[in-house]
């Protein structure tokens, strides 16, 4: 009996020219993956329009791929020399990783696969990366980190890139260490499987590794560069062995004079291959037809450095894990970009069974599951909010948003005396709407008030709830993108960052005002057989029940903007009311209370 497919998330945030992203995203389609489901997680975080554009294509070219535009539009500065990274952009990058991280873990794949997206990838490299049985371990990439320098690989053997043995406390003269520097490269030029110290940029993760708690989270006693060195520190602290794989190199684009390579790269991978043994064991449902003969004598990988001297080959070779085969055997030819495409876009009915072509239906029936998901019927959305007195504010402006998504609202007008319920059913006209209107406010008592929102919203049956309040808006994408949210089946609670506007055009951001940083529960499934609990505050007690992040749950880059401090009159009447309902902060944060009225707080420039 053949064992049911492992699941392979690949996850890569992208800020790429388009002509390296082009070289990116066809290495994929040529990855071989029989015996695996394959799904894509990419962030477009582009500043160029063609590179969103090639995303766009991918996407709907029949993979499953779940695309997310970052909403950020930070400057990377790049030229035929060096990158230039600063510190925003290298945790905006670990916050990107961390959303694969939790994509992963809840959706309960086997493994994810972070590759950065100036990465070209031999055919087998997934296969076989699996294949090895580590939790965690990166393929080898060689780069020239500046131009005449020698070729090093992007892994290390501890602290910031230090490539070299030493024992804690080991005091090396420069020779010495210049001599163990120069083994380690040599080592990694033999194919084999080693453990190091730091790794990134090429991946493979297990579902293992991350119910241990591996993460890019920063580390805030540790001021070392870069995510990936927090990642390593956290699962070396965990427990979780680093491995590098050094059986099937990637081709590093890091300048675009390296695009030159691509053509050969492409030629020495994609000739026939020495049967690996690790994608053996990982691919045992393959038959006799899948393998074709290959001779001996593979060419060299593309860009790797020349070998060092013989007698440290030599040591080398005794300290490898896994040799490569020394003869060639038998191995499955890979698809061409055309083929690829071709495949992907053909009635898996019409496909020969036979070698590779049953890879071809496996990607088919990809594309097919992924048209039937975007044409079937998506579950329905629940608008709920509680209103008094929003008809001179923003409720029209945001109802007006709402509907274009909306299947239904669940509104409480909670004692109004000005024109709230009018406008709900004008806006709303031509959509279910349950508007429940109370003669006297129940905000004294918020909990209470929330119950009671929460029990309308129940009697209409929702599917999913989306609880906002009267001044809260989306960003405009959301109304394109949150088909795709309600579509998936494994997540049942969505939270997203909260901006709170100081104007039309900037939000606040200071040690009382940071919302934005975290991300919070917005959109909730409704779930029947579900003990939803109560916080019972009669302040600050949550608009959704207090146990829901039991469910599982995702974090959404799509921004929610709160215009309810907007404008300085706003301000003021909050004040009051927190004055009024909860002087001492016994329910909020009371030196966040006095800061409203703050007459020069700092503002950030939003970017739709």
């Amino acid at each position: 009996m053949s064992e049911s497919k492992k699941r392979v998330l690949i996850g890569s945030p992208i800020h790429q020219k388009p002509q390296i992203l082009q070289e990116f995203l066809d290495s994929l389609l040529r990855l071989r993956h029989e015996g695996l489901e394959l799904n894509f997680y990419l962030i477009d975080d582009n500043d160029e329009e063609e590179s969103s554009r090639l995303l766009g294509t991918f996407a709907a070219g029949g993979n499953e791929v779940f695309l997310q535009s970052s909403g950020l539009h930070d400057a990377y500065i790049r030229n035929d020399t060096t990158h230039f990274w600063n510190s925003n952009l290298v945790w905006k990058v670990a916050g990107f990783k961390n959303l694969m991280i939790r994509r992963a873990e809840a959706f309960g794949y086997d493994y994810l696969f972070l590759i950065d997206s100036d990465l070209v990838l031999h055919p087998d490299t997934l296969l076989h990366l699996i294949g090895t049985g580590r939790d965690i371990v990166s393929e080898v990439f060689w780069t020239q980190w500046q131009p005449g320098t020698i070729l090093q690989p992007q892994v290390w053997m501890h602290d910031e890139y230090n490539q070299w043995d030493a024992e804690p406390g080991e005091q090396l003269s420069q020779e010495e260490i210049n001599r163990r520097f120069h083994a380690f490269l040599a080592k990694l030029q033999v194919p084999g499987i080693y453990e190091v110290g730091g790794l990134g940029a090429c991946t493979l993760i297990s579902s293992r590794a991350i119910a241990s708690g591996a993460s890019y989270d920063r580390i805030r006693n540790i001021s070392y560069w870069g995510e990936d060195r927090h990642f390593c520190i956290r699962a070396a602290a965990l427990g979780i062995p680093l491995y590098v794989d050094t059986h099937y190199p990637a081709l590093h684009l890091y300048r675009d004079s390296d695009l030159d390579k691509v053509a050969d790269f492409i030629r020495l991978t994609t000739a026939a291959e020495p049967e690996d043994p690790c994608r053996k064991a990982a691919n045992n449902e393959r038959t006799a037809e899948d393998v074709q003969e290959s001779k001996a004598g593979t060419a060299e990988k593309a860009d790797v450095p020349e070998r060092a001297e013989a007698n440290t080959a030599t040591a080398a070779d005794a300290e490898q894990e896994q040799a490569a085969p020394s003869a060639a055997q038998g191995g499955t030819l890979p698809w061409t970009e055309a083929e690829a495409r071709e495949r992907l876009s053909k009635d898996p009915l019409q496909q020969e069974e036979t070698g590779g072509q049953k890879a071809g239906r496996a990607a088919a029936e990809f594309a097919a599951a992924f048209t039937e998901r975007g044409t079937s019927p998506r579950p329905k959305l629940t608008l709920t909010m509680v209103a008094k007195n929003e008809g001179q504010r923003f409720l029209r402006q945001v109802l007006q948003m709402h509907r274009k998504y909306i299947d239904e609202a669940v509104i409480i007008d909670d004692g109004s005396t000005d024109d709230t319920a009018d406008i709900c059913r004008e806006v709303l006209q031509g959509i279910p709407l349950r508007l429940v209107r109370n003669s006297v406010s129940k905000f004294s008592n918020e909990a209470e008030l929330r119950r009671q929102q929460w029990e309308e919203v129940v009697k209409t049956a929702p599917e999913w709830i989306l609880n906002l309040d009267a001044d809260e808006i989306f960003e405009d994408r959301f109304a394109s993108d949150i088909d795709s949210l309600l579509r998936e089946e494994s997540c049942d609670l969505f939270c997203f960052r909260l901006y709170d506007f100081w104007d039309d055009r900037h939000y606040r951001e200071d040690e009382y005002w940071r919302s934005h940083l975290r991300y919070r529960p917005f959109l909730l499934r409704y779930r029947e057989d579900f003990n939803f609990a109560w916080n019972d505050l009669p302040l600050h007690c949550g608009r959704l029940p207090e146990n829901i992040f039991e469910l599982p749950h995702l974090l959404s880059n799509l921004r929610l903007k709160h215009l309810g401090w907007s404008k300085a009159e706003y301000r003021l009447d909050k004040y009051l009311r927190y004055m009024l309902h909860d002087p001492d902060g016994q329910y909020g944060w009371k030196e966040q209370y006095m800061s409203i009225l703050d007459p020069h707080p700092n503002l950030v420039p939003w970017t739709e």
